[in-house]
């Protein structure tokens, strides 16, 4: 039996040492994250595997559910909005760098002394959230 998604703002909640935890995304959020998360996988020419990676590595069935667009009631997922979150903030910094979409696109496959010779898809393929943060460090401090 279906259930309706409390739409509720996301609070910070602040914890006993003072540090506050980030809010959990909302389904919306995530939802259109998704779409355009194989956006960008398509500009990017991502494999199946290569996008299952950087999402976190979700069930083939719902992989394919998300990429035709069949999110659902996506589960409220920090891991799962954080990778998003990191993959359209690397995209929207190559584009500032880079004015020609095209070689923004290519610059995540070419090698990069920044990564250890690397290119920088190979280094968020590494499949933690803190390779997808690196990879944004990076591009943040170029534009810098």
């Amino acid at each position: 039996m279906p259930h309706t998604v409390a739409r509720k703002r996301a609070s910070i909640v602040p914890r006993r040492n003072g540090f506050k935890a980030p809010p959990v995304p909302h389904h919306d959020t995530i939802a259109v994250g998704l779409r355009a998360f194989f956006e960008i996988a398509e500009k990017w020419s991502l494999s199946y595997e290569e996008s299952s990676t950087l999402l976190g590595q979700p069930g083939r069935s719902t992989y394919y559910n998300w990429r035709s667009g069949k999110v659902g009631e996506v589960v409220h997922s920090l891991d799962l909005g954080t990778r998003i979150s990191y993959v359209l903030g690397i995209f929207k910094a190559l584009e500032i760098i880079y004015k020609q979409p095209a070689m923004a696109d290519a610059w995540v496959r070419k090698p990069n002394e920044a990564f250890g010779g690397q290119s920088a898809l190979e280094r968020m393929l590494a499949g933690q959230i803190i390779d997808l943060a690196q990879v944004r460090a990076y591009l943040d401090s170029v534009r810098a």
